[in-house]
């Protein structure tokens, strides 16, 4: 299969991707570990949405799309982590003080997993963090050492999908989803 990875510009396709079912619903929208808690818990129903359309306007994108032709597949979040709340983070350390970007959130469209869409997606965030300068990405996965993460909390990804794109293991956290720990993923863009 061949996929294509853009920048998150399109409202309408990030929207068939993070959007819920009912636009009055007060879920995610990926927003969650992008924005602070408080303004997280503010934004109520189509405010989300608003949030999240503004974004896409912004010089740089709020992450990039997977698409299979010209339909939309696949999500990842990507960002400067000085834009994010993992910047003040007693979860997740920092390794250093290099401006790293990260990416932590992938989401595939129901019917086209276990396609390799969330590898496309990884190699398309590097390529994204890479093309606006930074010196590194890091990805914050569960180390779940192969074992089974249930579908819900596997949007932080894995260590082996980080590894296969070329991630080294930075650090352990005091962080976990879905009750598994979660570990610090680094790859250096410098070279």
């Amino acid at each position: 299969m061949s996929f294509s990875v853009r920048p998150a510009t399109s409202f309408a396709d990030l929207r068939t991707i993070l959007g819920p079912k009912n636009p009055t619903s007060s879920v995610c929208w990926c927003l969650s570990h992008r924005i602070d808690s408080a303004t997280n818990r503010a934004l109520v129903g189509s405010e989300r949405a608003a949030y999240v359309e503004k974004l896409t306007r912004r010089k740089v994108a709020p992450g990039v799309l997977a698409y299979d032709g010209d339909e939309v597949v696949g999500w990842a979040a990507v960002a400067p982590r000085a834009e994010l709340p993992f910047a003040r983070s007693n979860k997740i350390p920092h390794i250093d003080d290099l401006p790293v970007w990260t990416a932590w959130c992938f989401r595939v469209k129901a019917g086209h997993r276990k396609r390799g869409i969330a590898h496309v997606l990884l190699d398309g965030a590097v390529r994204f963090a890479a093309d606006h300068g930074a010196p590194a990405i890091e990805g914050y996965p569960v180390d779940n050492k192969g074992a089974k993460v249930d579908l819900t909390m596997a949007y932080v990804g894995t260590r082996g999908l980080f590894e296969s794109a070329g991630f080294e293991f930075a650090a352990e956290t005091t962080s976990v989803s879905g009750g598994i720990p979660r570990v610090i993923m680094r790859k250096d863009l410098r070279t």
